[in-house]
């Protein structure tokens, strides 16, 4: 090819007219948009028991890119849910980095703290924390209460959430009448009212049979197939199978980080 100071005018126009096509038809290709949800680096943990100190957290380095659907697993003591309740805003790292949605998580004041948890999270735990005196309807309206949202937008969102969880006729209806099953699905809609960019999962199957733990994995998979960014803590295998990604935590430290195969339930 000759240089570009010698090309004659007809020349340089073909060139051109190839780049445009190029370009033309690199524009049509999907651009992938993921990018960091979560970055931790050199997390570091310990706690005081009395006369020592206990180092619970030993270096963490973890990256979770948005959409991905995580599971952290590990035994009694591995640092499991001390990285869950830091990743949460729920506790505070002693050194290291930790960003969420590329936003520096240190050093919050606790009004600070409950708005970034407002805005960037949603929580789903094993005993499904639901106000026994308010209706599910009542129980998933909640966090947007905290937004100033008023009552009618707010229960009129808040029933929008219930039926994409399949408890929309069940909106009246207090906890005690529900079925553990169906409490945790009203808590999963209560974690996604906010739309926040991270669903926090602690033991969500902890405390049903089989064929809820089915459902709701089920349920799930679902809400990150639709772009959704879910971190599970779990002790059971079965239920990080059917996650996308395994991060084994022992003794304060990552023991083993893999994408897998995940089993996809129908």
């Amino acid at each position: 090819m000759p240089e570009l100071k010698h090309l004659s005018v007809k020349q340089f126009k073909i060139i051109l007219k190839n780049i445009f096509r190029v370009t033309n038809w690199l524009s049509i290709l999907p651009i992938s948009k993921t990018r960091e949800m979560i970055t931790i680096e050199n997390l570091e943990k310990s706690y005081d028991t009395g006369k020592s100190k206990l180092h619970v957290l030993k270096g963490i380095n973890l990256n979770i890119k948005e959409g991905e659907f995580v599971s952290i697993m590990g035994s009694s003591g591995s640092g499991k849910s001390t990285l869950l309740n830091i990743i949460g805003i729920l506790d505070e790292a002693d050194s290291g980095v930790y960003e969420l949605a590329g936003v520096p998580i240190k050093n919050l004041n606790e009004v600070k703290a409950a708005d970034y948890r407002s805005k960037f999270l949603g929580f789903i735990f094993q005993s499904f924390n639901l106000i026994s005196y308010k209706t599910a309807l009542e129980n998933v309206a909640l966090p947007l209460y905290y937004q100033n949202i008023s009552r009618k937008e707010r229960n009129k969102k808040a029933l929008e959430y219930l039926e994409k969880v399949g408890l929309a006729q069940w909106a009246d209806h207090l906890p005690s009448e529900l079925s553990g099953g169906q409490k945790q699905r009203v808590a999963i809609a209560r974690a996604l009212i906010t739309n926040p960019k991270v669903i926090l999962a602690d033991e969500p199957t902890g405390a049903l049979d089989s064929k809820t733990t089915y459902d709701i994995m089920k349920l799930l998979q679902e809400i990150n197939n639709e772009g959704k960014t879910i971190v599970v803590v779990t002790h059971e295998p079965d239920v990080a199978a059917q996650t996308k990604r395994n991060v084994v935590l022992k003794d304060g430290v990552i023991e083993s980080d893999e994408f897998i195969k995940q089993l996809v339930l129908e």
